[in-house]
């Protein structure tokens, strides 16, 4: 128990950091990619050393059932409607954790917007916010495997992780949906 009363579930008898699992395949490796997130909170977990726990699983599952990015203070609001037992320090321990293993991707996704929070997914996946209504859609394009091929294979430079925002206007605010339907 914490000085405010709260139960904080989530402390770790390891004092030294657990390396993440090598689930990337190097670019021009032949290896397959695995998706973090594909193996499971429980697995991928486990195969980093570290215990499945309660506030571990709310936080997941909570992170998993949003429609969109998430601030970590809608984060912890709702894992902790779920659960008063699990902190906020609890949520940021769980997805600094989930950053680490590469089940979770956190994202500046404008200049004056809060970080948000969201499911792993592949670099091939970049966002598209509209700078009107604040809207953000997952695009996947081959624009950001010939990205990294060019720095991989022009520049000699080894890529951990590409993420592309796009800021712009969508169909719906910019009248280009309703334009074409005349």
């Amino acid at each position: 128990m914490n000085n405010s009363g709260e139960v904080d579930n989530e402390d770790e008898a390891h004092s030294h950091h657990h390396p993440a699992p090598d689930v990337h395949a190097t670019a021009g490796s032949g290896a397959e990619t695995v998706d973090p997130a594909a193996l499971g909170l429980e697995a991928a977990l486990k195969a980093a050393g570290y215990r499945v726990t309660i506030p571990r699983q709310l936080v997941w599952a909570t992170l998993s059932d949003a429609a969109s990015h998430i601030t970590v203070d809608a984060l912890a609001a709702l894992v902790h409607q779920r659960d008063k037992s699990v902190n906020r320090a609890s949520v940021y321990r769980s997805l600094t954790l989930f950053e680490e293993l590469g089940l979770a991707r956190q994202s500046r996704l404008g200049h004056d917007s809060a970080s948000t929070w969201e499911i792993s997914h592949p670099d091939e996946h970049f966002h598209l916010v509209c700078r009107i209504c604040g809207s953000v859609d997952h695009h996947r394009g081959s624009l950001v495997r010939s990205v990294r091929d060019h720095l991989s294979g022009d520049h000699g430079f080894v890529v951990d992780q590409i993420e592309l925002t796009v800021t712009g206007t969508c169909n719906r605010c910019s009248g280009i949906a309703n334009e074409s339907q005349m």
